[in-house]
C-alpha cells in the first residue's frame, strides 16, 4: 500500500533549522514548501491547500498565534502543528487553545516530527470520514490510501494515488494543471513539461481500460460524472 503524498508547509524564520527540517522531511518523501515570513505565511495558507502546516511562533511580519488565529477565523481547518522554543506550560495552552493541533519544543527530533505529522493525518482523516470515491469498478479509499478495481488491489505510486483522488473528488469539474502540480509537487520541485502527462498515461494504464480521466487540452484533466443509467 502506497501512502498518498503529504505537502507540508514550514513555516520557520532559522535558517539553519528550517532547512534541516525542509531536506529531512522531503528525504521522507513528503512534499514541503518553506516560508520565514508570518505575513506571507497567511496569505499562502488562505490561498493553497496543504496536509499539514508546520508553525514557529516567532516570526517576522506577523508572528505564529496570529497566523493561527487568522486562519482559523477565515475557515482554514488544516491541521498545525507548532515548533517553538517557548517550554512553558502556559504558551503550550495558549497555543492549544488559539486552534493548534499539536505542540513541538526545539530542538526535536525528524523522525518524532514525521511521526506527529502521520498521526495528525490519522487523526484528521477520521475527523473528515472521507467516504470511498467509486467510479464503475474504481474504489479509492482515502482513509487506508488503498485502490481497487473489480475487488483487486492495484499498486500505485503516492503521486498516482494523489492524482486518482484529486480528479474523483471533483468528477465532473475540470482540474486545472496548476492545481495538480500544486498537489503533486512543491515550489522547489523541477517538473519537467509532460511529468504530468506520464503520471495521467500511467494511471490509465494501471486502471485495466476503464477510461474516465478526460484531457481538456490547455486546461488540465477530468474524471467524467459517472452516468449511473447507463451502468
Amino acid at each position: 500500500m502506497k501512502r498518498k503524498v503529504l505537502r507540508i508547509l514550514l513555516v520557520e524564520d532559522d535558517q539553519s533549522l528550517g532547512d534541516g527540517i525542509y531536506k529531512g522531511l522531503r528525504h521522507y518523501g513528503y512534499v514541503v514548501d518553506w516560508l520565514i515570513d508570518g505575513r506571507t505565511a497567511l496569505s499562502v495558507i488562505k490561498a493553497e491547500s496543504f496536509d499539514a502546516i508546520l508553525l514557529d511562533l516567532n516570526l517576522p511580519g506577523l508572528d505564529g498565534l496570529t497566523i493561527l488565529s487568522e486562519m482559523r477565523a477565515a475557515g482554514v481547518t488544516t491541521p498545525v502543528l507548532i515548533l517553538t522554543a517557548r517550554h512553558a506550560v502556559e504558551d503550550r495552552i495558549k497555543g492549544l487553545d488559539g486552534g493548534a493541533d499539536d505542540y513541538l519544543t526545539k530542538p526535536f527530533d525528524l523522525d518524532e516530527l514525521s511521526a506527529r505529522i502521520r498521526a495528525l493525518q490519522r487523526r484528521f482523516s477520521t475527523n473528515r470520514a472521507a467516504p470511498i470515491l467509486t467510479y464503475r469498478d474504481v474504489a479509492l479509499d482515502p482513509s487506508s490510501c488503498t485502490v481497487t478495481v473489480n475487488g483487486a488491489d492495484i499498486n500505485l505510486s503516492r503521486r498516482e494515488f494523489s492524482l486518482l483522488q484529486k480528479l474523483l473528488e471533483n468528477a465532473g469539474h475540470v482540474v486545472s494543471r496548476d492545481s495538480l502540480n500544486q498537489c503533486l509537487y512543491g515550489w522547489d520541485d523541477e517538473i519537467d513539461s509532460n511529468t504530468l502527462e506520464v503520471h495521467v498515461h500511467n494511471l490509465r494504464k494501471k486502471l485495466a481500460g476503464i477510461n474516465f480521466i478526460r484531457t481538456i487540452r490547455g486546461v488540465g484533466y477530468m474524471a467524467e460524472k459517472e452516468n449511473k443509467e447507463n451502468l
